[in-house]
C-alpha cells in the first residue's frame, strides 16, 4: 500500500506527520493543505480504465479503493449555446460531495478511527453516511436545525447517528469540532480535511478528459465553504503543470446575495473577510457559510484565475430551479445557484461549464 502524504498548514507552515488522526494545524487550528503533487496521466493513456474517478488513479493520493460506489463519470450535457451542464446530482448520493467524502471514507478505513463524525448542512453528512457504512464505520453526522427532511432521513438510512444542533451552521460546526477533539475520532471535515479536496478535484479532470484534452473558458462553482472551487483550482494546477493544458479558465464563484461573505471580501479587495456577515434566510442552504474557514484560499484561487464573484437572489434561485426542471433536470435549489448566476447572459459569449450538484427529490421545489 502506497505511503500516506503528510498534511501542512498553508497559514504558518506546521506539518502534521501522515497517519495521523489530528484534523487541524495545532499551531492556528486552522485546516490543512496535503503535501502531494501528482502527474496527470496524458489522455490517449484514459482509454480503458475504470468509468469513475478513480481512472485518474495517478491524481489521487490514496490508491486501490476498497469502498468505492462507482462515484464520477457524470454527464455533461448543453444547456444553452456556449453553456453546459454537468450532472453530478446523478452521483450515487445525489450530490458532488461523493467525491470528496469516498477519500475520507477510504482514509478512515485506512487508520481505523473508534468512531467518525462529521458536520454538514445535509449533502456532505449523506455522502459521508454512505461510504462509511460501505467501508462498516460508525458515524455520527452533526446537521443544523432546518436541514431538509429528506437529507435527514437520508443520512439516518445508511445507518449513522444524527445529531441535530440548535442553532445554524457555523454552532454544528463547533459542536462537531468539540466532538473531534476525543481520542480515537475520524473527522471526516470536508471543509478541513484536504483529502476532501482531492477528490472534488475529479470534476475538472473530467471536464477536461470530456472536452477533449481542453478546458472551458470559465469554470462556473457554488462556493459555500469552497471545497469544489478549490478542488478546481489544484486539478487546473495539475493539468497546466504537466502541460497537458495551455490556458487555465477563469474560476467564477457564485454566492447566494442572502449569505455572502466572500462576494463582499471580494468587491472590497480584501484577501479575507470583512467584517460581520449579514445573514437572511435563502434557498441556497448549502453553500449558506457565514465564515468559512478557506476564506484567504479562495479568494486568492478566483483572483489567480483571473475570474470573479457573482451573487444570486432569491427569486434568481426559484426562477433558475423551474426554468432547469422544465428542461428536464430537477436539481436542488442550491444546485442551481450558478445556472441562476449566468443563464442571462453574465459571462458573454465565453464557453462555460456550470454543475448541477444536488438532486431536486433532497430538498423540493423553492416556493415564493
Amino acid at each position: 500500500m502506497t505511503a500516506l502524504p503528510d498534511c501542512f498548514c498553508p497559514t504558518d507552515g506546521t506539518r502534521v506527520p501522515a497517519g495521523s488522526l489530528a484534523w487541524c494545524c495545532p499551531v492556528c487550528r486552522g485546516p490543512l493543505d496535503l503535501d502531494f503533487a501528482p502527474t496527470p496521466a496524458p489522455l490517449a493513456s484514459l482509454t480503458g480504465r475504470v468509468n469513475s474517478m478513480w481512472r485518474y488513479a495517478e491524481c489521487l493520493p490514496l490508491a486501490a479503493p476498497t469502498v468505492s460506489l462507482g462515484e464520477g463519470r457524470t454527464p455533461l450535457v448543453p444547456l444553452r449555446e456556449g453553456v453546459l451542464a454537468k450532472l453530478d446530482f446523478l452521483m450515487p448520493t445525489l450530490s458532488f460531495k461523493d467525491r470528496g467524502a469516498v477519500l475520507l471514507a477510504e482514509l478512515a478505513l485506512r487508520l481505523g478511527p473508534r468512531r467518525v463524525i462529521a458536520d454538514s448542512s445535509g449533502n456532505a453528512g449523506t455522502a459521508v453516511a454512505a461510504y462509511c457504512a460501505r467501508a462498516g464505520l460508525p458515524c455520527a453526522v452533526y446537521v443544523p436545525e432546518g436541514t431538509s427532511a429528506k437529507k435527514l432521513e437520508q443520512i439516518e438510512a445508511h445507518g449513522a447517528r444524527l445529531r441535530v444542533v440548535e442553532g445554524d451552521r457555523e454552532a454544528t460546526a463547533r459542536a462537531a469540532r468539540e466532538a473531534a477533539g476525543e481520542d480515537g475520532v475520524f473527522y471526516a471535515s470536508h471543509v478541513f480535511n484536504p483529502y476532501f479536496l482531492h477528490g472534488t478535484k475529479t470534476y475538472v479532470h473530467e471536464l477536461w478528459e470530456d472536452l477533449g484534452g481542453r478546458l472551458p473558458d470559465v469554470v462556473v462553482l457554488p462556493v459555500g465553504n469552497g471545497t469544489l472551487l478549490l478542488g478546481a483550482a489544484l486539478a487546473v494546477a495539475e493539468l497546466h503543470a504537466a502541460g497537458l493544458i495551455d490556458k487555465r479558465p477563469a474560476l467564477y464563484a457564485v454566492q447566494a446575495a442572502a449569505v455572502a461573505p466572500l462576494a463582499r471580501a471580494w468587491s472590497e479587495g480584501a484577501d479575507d473577510l470583512v467584517g460581520a456577515t449579514p445573514v437572511a434566510p435563502t434557498f441556497a442552504e448549502g453553500i449558506a457559510i457565514p465564515h468559512p474557514p478557506r476564506a484567504r484560499q479562495i479568494l486568492s484561487a478566483v483572483r489567480a484565475s483571473g475570474g470573479a464573484f457573482l451573487t444570486v437572489t432569491e427569486d434568481q434561485i426559484r426562477h433558475a430551479q423551474a426554468d432547469l426542471a422544465g428542461r428536464g433536470l430537477y436539481v436542488e435549489s442550491t444546485g442551481v445557484a450558478c445556472w441562476a448566476a449566468v443563464r442571462e447572459g453574465a459571462l458573454g459569449t465565453r464557453e462555460a461549464v456550470v454543475p448541477l450538484c444536488g438532486a431536486g427529490a433532497k430538498t423540493g421545489m423553492a416556493r415564493a
